[in-house]
């Protein structure tokens, strides 16, 4: 059997297409929307919306600025559009209806952070196996499934009154109950990393982001063959041994346009 696997495809849908070539399946691990492209500013949804003169404002921001200065300047930009929410979820419409079209191998998806899930079923078509919190038989293999990101400690899930925009982000406690339902699992497919400090660490941005406790606790106690994420653009590391199992980040596919290949 051979598998391949992809995270964070951020709109690179031509990429996607060839993705599941040679393949018997192909996962894809979140991340499909370009929200914010701060390679090319004039693409993703805010360079659709604001043009990239102000995107790249906004880049050198998040780059430079204090998170104030840039939730300041952020605030000015959607104060331009009459109807926030609804010009996002245009864009997003329109992103979601050419990816999913991508995808021509039989597909198993979860989201990632970037994602806004509650739309999947309308564009997913045949072929295209919605897997998040299932475990799902592939090649005699049991593939356990679980998406998003998840808040910090403490941090409820109250959407912002008047957000054009929500990110995939689930309360510490919903994500590790998801967790737990997986079971006798062979190959572990979440978006983001399990709590293993060089694997949660991006370099680029010089920060951690948040890894997940349940998944190592998972990993130790029922040694699957492998663990596969994105999430962590740049990590410190792309890959650790953990016991038994063989903890991979499948890459930035929207950079590469290389994925991982599982072959058993």
């Amino acid at each position: 059997m051979r598998v391949h696997v992809v995270s964070d495809v951020h709109g690179n849908a031509d990429a996607l297409k060839r993705a599941g070539d040679g393949a018997d399946a192909l996962v894809v691990l979140g991340d499909l929307l370009d929200f914010v492209d701060y390679h090319d500013h004039d693409k993703g949804i805010m360079g659709v919306l604001f043009g990239a003169e102000k995107v790249g404002e906004f880049a050198r921001l998040r780059r430079e600025g204090t998170r104030d200065e840039t939730v300041a300047y952020s605030r000015t930009l959607w104060a331009t559009l009459d109807d926030p929410a609804a010009a996002v979820d245009e864009a997003v419409r329109e992103q979601y209806s050419t990816l999913f079209a991508s995808m021509t191998a039989p597909t198993y998806a979860i989201p990632g952070n970037v994602d806004a899930p509650s739309a999947w079923p309308e564009f997913a078509g045949e072929g295209v196996h919605l897997a998040d919190g299932e475990v799902v038989s592939i090649g005699g293999l049991r593939f356990g499934f679980a998406g998003g990101a998840v808040l910090p400690d403490g941090v409820l899930p109250r959407p912002r009154k008047g957000a054009a925009w929500r990110p995939y982000l689930r309360a510490r406690e919903e994500f590790d109950a998801a967790v737990s339902l997986l079971d006798e699992v062979d190959v572990l497919c979440t978006h983001i990393p399990p709590a293993v400090p060089e694997l949660t660490y991006d370099v680029v941005a010089r920060r951690a982001e948040l890894g997940s406790r349940a998944l190592l606790d998972l990993i130790r106690r029922q040694r699957p063959r492998w663990s596969v994420f994105g999430h962590v653009h740049q990590p410190l590391a792309a890959r650790r041994r953990v016991g038994h199992t063989e903890c991979r980040n499948v890459g930035h596919f929207k950079e590469t346009g290389q994925p991982y290949v599982l072959r058993w």
